[in-house]
């Protein structure tokens, strides 16, 4: 048999025939044309486009020759590989390099060949374009027969450059497209952390992103035991007919992955029945539907306590992007369930905090009642116990917003509710947050408000009812506050000026901006203040 020329086995010539990805695809139409128009031009029976592999010849497009590839033993082609310009071999059976050939020796006994080298930029010779005849041709080619075989070589090369830029077009708008993907899942994820409330329900958005952002077939969040040795899956997503993993799974079961897990290493496995670490023993892998995989190892204080892992059914070469995308996504997990573990801590200090000052406010009314025990006036002793239960208020609603603001509406009335039923007051205006002093302040006054109308104004008869408004003025930016009490006895100015006069000429933030009326309809208040002032803390 006759020799393969070394060239043939060329690496970079074999990395250039596998930059086209032409191998083994299926029939074109401008490639079939092209032979067409060979076997016409140069009256042969045969031609072929012929692309020369490591282990055999293959042929994109061919017409009278009926395999779709040969072995390199077999193959003509393999020598016009090189050869300048245009192979022409008269008589196969007269020249050394083809008299041995099989295809020569045996069926179909071909005598002629003529092949331009199809020929790269980078010169790299990839195949040929020929023509095969059954009879020798002691002339070879005519002058324009031999033209016409070098243009269509260009047109067969200018095919192959051109499906090259299509493929790579395409590539690289689908890893654009997934690219878009992955940032579209990133930003939902962020959407969906923001409004949930458990651990469980973190870990479960986070699975259904990046399951549906990848493709895969399972995606989801397990807890590391201390050793490594286990993981308990908390829950995961998976496309139609997988199964859950939910419950607790010993690692070494699915290989020798427990190294990786306790080094916090990211964990990529692009196919069970090949990697080292899952070779020898890939069932229990491929019977959850885990052909290829990827853990994320998610650490605390540098200590691996989760992963992150990424299923899917068929090999599957993880990119660095996508590895990135995990990372991001593992971080996200951790930041919302660090998130979570802090707002529980604040509302257990919070619960703590508001205890204790209750505790404080009662243990300051006892001192106050045993001191004052002997005072000739209840009255006073009164009116201190109630402006603590309005402090009191002030802060359970503060305890709501974690100590840093209130709704104001939400302040009036549950300070108004600690004095008459909510039907005797008519509260109204829009959402307005206030900061924690604003609030103090604006509890004792609305108390001091409604304690007044219950022993002297319209809270004081049966039929009596206090109008309480507020709105935000665009002109000045401040905030106006009305009480208008109607249906009680004629106003009276007060004859002397107690504590809880001085309370309510300190208006809503303690600086005053008040205007009060003492009509016959009855009292009439109007409070202002700087809008960035009632939220400042």
């Amino acid at each position: 048999m006759s020799s393969v020329p070394d060239y043939v086995s060329d690496p970079a010539r074999l990395a250039a025939l596998a930059s086209y990805s032409i191998l083994d695809t299926v029939p074109e139409q401008g490639f079939d044309d092209v032979v067409q128009l060979a076997m016409l031009i140069c009256d042969a029976p045969v031609a072929l486009v012929s692309l020369v592999g490591k282990d055999k010849q293959w042929f994109k497009a061919r017409s009278g020759f009926e395999p779709c590839e040969t072995d390199l033993n077999s193959s003509v082609c393999a020598h016009a590989l090189m050869a300048p310009d245009l192979l022409v071999i008269p008589d196969l059976t007269a020249d050394r390099r083809t008299a041995a050939n099989p295809l020569v020796t045996g069926a179909p006994h071909i005598r002629f060949y003529a092949g331009v080298p199809l020929r790269t930029q980078d010169d790299q010779v990839l195949g040929s374009l020929c023509v095969i005849d059954g009879r020798p041709r002691p002339q070879g080619l005519t002058a324009s027969q031999a033209m016409a075989m070098r243009t269509l070589g260009r047109q067969v090369m200018t095919q192959l450059e051109l499906r090259k830029a299509l493929a790579q077009q395409s590539t690289f708008l689908a890893a654009q497209a997934e690219a878009d993907a992955r940032r579209t899942g990133l930003l939902e994820l962020g959407d969906r952390l923001r409004d949930v409330s458990t651990t469980g329900e973190i870990t479960r958005a986070a699975a259904e992103i990046v399951g549906r952002t990848l493709g895969v077939t399972r995606a989801g969040f397990g807890l590391l035991s201390e050793d490594g040795e286990f993981v308990d899956v908390q829950s995961d997503w998976a496309v139609a007919g997988i199964p859950s993993l939910a419950g607790r799974h010993h690692v070494a079961d699915y290989g020798k992955l427990a190294d990786d897990l306790r080094a916090g290493r990211t964990l990529v496995i692009e196919d069970v029945m090949t990697d080292s670490r899952t070779a020898a023993n890939p069932a229990r892998l491929l019977g959850i539907g885990a052909r290829s995989l990827l853990n994320m190892v998610v650490l605390e204080h540098g200590r691996p306590v989760a992963i992150f892992f990424v299923h899917a059914d068929q090999p599957t070469m993880w990119s660095p992007e996508v590895i990135s995308f995990l990372r991001n996504v593992a971080d996200r997990v951790e930041m919302g369930v660090a998130r979570l573990r802090g707002e529980e801590q604040q509302r257990v200090l919070n619960h703590e905090l508001s205890h204790r000052m209750k505790n404080t406010l009662a243990m300051v009314q006892a001192i106050a009642g045993q001191t004052l025990k002997g005072a000739a006036s209840r009255e006073a002793l009164d009116a201190f116990v109630s402006r603590l239960h309005a402090l009191s208020s002030a802060n359970d609603v503060l305890l709501k917003r974690h100590w840093l603001a209130a709704d104001l509406g939400e302040v009036i009335r549950n300070v108004t509710h600690t004095i008459q039923p909510a039907e005797r007051f008519e509260i109204s205006g829009p959402a307005l947050t206030v900061g924690p002093r604003a609030t103090l302040s604006l509890s004792l006054l609305v108390h001091e408000l409604a304690t007044n109308a219950l022993k002297y104004g319209a809270l004081s008869t049966p039929g009596g009812s206090i109008a309480v408004a507020w709105r935000v003025e665009p002109a000045t930016r401040q905030v106006l506050l009305s009480w208008r009490e109607q249906g009680g006895p004629p106003a009276t100015t007060p004859t002397r000026r107690g504590f809880g006069s001085r309370l309510m000429n300190l208006g809503l933030i303690g600086t005053g901006g008040v205007e009060l009326r003492y009509l016959e309809s009855g009292f009439e208040g109007d409070f202002r203040a700087p809008l960035a002032e009632i939220g400042r803390a």
